[in-house]
């Protein structure tokens, strides 16, 4: 156990980040998902409207800080090319 005030601080706070991250990384997963599972059913309108949701979310956690700008760039790209993959297919 820690016994200066500035590690018990740092121990408060990590308890709270490590709760707040894990909300954040499950709300990625779960929003990823929902595209995903609108692609592989084939509903285009359900597709793009998860996108949209998606890409907003996503940059919005950028600016919050939970995510950085390349790596939200880089998952709403990966979800934006699965959804016109589909588009050309049909």
């Amino acid at each position: 156990m820690a016994h200066h005030k500035s590690a018990l601080k740092r121990i408060r706070q990590t308890a709270k980040r490590t709760i707040r991250n894990r909300f954040y990384r499950t709300r990625i997963k779960n929003i990823t998902k929902a595209v995903r599972e609108a692609v592989a059913a084939g509903d285009r309108e359900k597709a793009v409207e998860a996108l949209k949701i998606a890409n907003r979310e996503f940059h919005k956690y950028v600016s919050k800080g939970v995510l950085k700008k390349n790596t939200a760039a880089r998952k709403v790209s990966r979800l934006h090319k699965l959804v016109n993959s589909m588009t050309e297919a049909a």
